[in-house]
C-alpha cells in the first residue's frame, strides 16, 4: 500500500460484535510493523459511543502479533494505547481485528487535572479491563488458545511498554511527523 491510502478500520468484539471503527491513512511500513495515521478530528463510533479525536494518532500493525498499539500526540491523557487483539488483517483497505478486552495504556507524563479513579498517576504503564477480560471469558466463550494468547501479549506488552523497548521509544515520532507531512499538504 502506497503511503497516504485510505484505509479504514473495523474492530469486533468476540462472536463478531461490532466495536470500533474509524477511517485513516496508511503511513507506512519499518522493522515493527505498518504505521497507520489518524488525524486530529478523526470520528471513531461504535455501537452506543462516538467521539472526535483531540490530537494526532498513529497505530502500529505488528506482522503477527496479538495486538494493536496506538501512540497519541501530546495533548491528552494517554501517550500508549495497546488493545490486545486478535492478529489483524488486512482485507483490500479494511484492517480486521477482534478486541479481546485487555489494553496497556501508558499515561501522558503531564498530571491531568481531574483524572479517573481507575487512571494510573503520570506516565504509569498499567494493564486495563482485566474484570472485562474474565467475564467475556465466560459469557462468549473464549477458547483456552486466545485466552492464553491474549495474557501472554499483555504480560509482554507491560514489560515492554515500561521498559520503553523499540518500539515504545519514541518510534513512533517519525510516523507522526509523516501523518503531519501528508495532512498538512
Amino acid at each position: 500500500m502506497e503511503p497516504g491510502t485510505s484505509i479504514r478500520c473495523e474492530m469486533t468484539k468476540w462472536g463478531d460484535r461490532p466495536h470500533w471503527q474509524f477511517a485513516g491513512l496508511h503511513l507506512g511500513s519499518d522493522e515493527h510493523g505498518e504505521w497507520l495515521g489518524f488525524p486530529r478530528g478523526t470520528h471513531n463510533h461504535r455501537p452506543g459511543h462516538e467521539f472526535r479525536s483531540d490530537v494526532d494518532a498513529v497505530t502500529l500493525v505488528p506482522v503477527d502479533g496479538w495486538h494493536l498499539a496506538t501512540f497519541q500526540a501530546p495533548g491528552i491523557w494517554c501517550e500508549v494505547y495497546v488493545d490486545i487483539t486478535t492478529p489483524a488483517r488486512w482485507d483490500g483497505d479494511v484492517l480486521r481485528a477482534v478486541d479481546l478486552d485487555l489494553d496497556v495504556i501508558r499515561m501522558s507524563p503531564e498530571p491531568l487535572r481531574d483524572p479517573l479513579p481507575w487512571m494510573a498517576g503520570p506516565g504509569e504503564t498499567f494493564l486495563d479491563d482485566e474484570d472485562e477480560f474474565a467475564e467475556h471469558q465466560v459469557a462468549y466463550g473464549y477458547p483456552p488458545d486466545v485466552v492464553a494468547a491474549a495474557r501472554s501479549s499483555a504480560d509482554a506488552l507491560v514489560a515492554a511498554v515500561r521498559a520503553g523497548l523499540p518500539p515504545y521509544d519514541g518510534a513512533h515520532r517519525r510516523w507522526l511527523d509523516e501523518l503531519s507531512r501528508l495532512t498538512s499538504a
